[in-house]
């Protein structure tokens, strides 16, 4: 059999304990009042069980920690909830305008280069002038 540790030291408890009712069975009468005597002495000295404080917050159990400032009418309650989303919101507005910059200096340099290329812009529109430059490529390229 395989026991894990917690069976096998309760078993071991079970033991002790009954190997001690045993030897206490063999005891004198004597000893038995002494040693009831000694016990209600020990219990007379004990000490008071003090209540214990505790504190609990209110929603400990609803899956909050307790420690928020969601507390009714609480404005950094409030804070925390809109200033994340303030945040969410403003960087998407930079986001949205920084991509917007980027397409027009992307048209900007496209509109640049057609402007200094000695080609005519009606060229590049020109499905002929196309498939001119795509045939005149291919006779340019060396064959191997």
């Amino acid at each position: 059999m395989n026991y894990s540790k917690e069976s096998q030291d309760l078993d071991f408890a079970y033991k002790v304990k009954r190997a001690l009712n045993e030897s206490a069975e063999q005891l004198p009468a004597p000893t038995l009042d002494r040693l009831a005597q000694a016990r209600k002495l020990a219990m007379a000295r004990k000490k008071k069980e003090a209540p214990v404080a505790v504190r609990v917050f209110k929603g400990a159990f609803a899956g909050n920690n307790g420690l928020s400032f969601s507390g009714p009418g609480s404005w950094l309650g409030k804070l925390g909830l809109a200033l994340p989303a303030l945040v969410l919101v403003v960087g998407m507005f930079g986001i949205y305008e920084y991509e917007q910059q980027q397409n027009i200096n992307e048209l900007a340099d496209i509109d640049a280069t057609m402007l200094v290329d000695e080609l005519p812009p009606a060229a590049y529109v020109d499905t002929g002038f196309t498939a001119y430059l795509n045939n005149k490529d291919n006779k340019d390229k060396p064959e191997d």
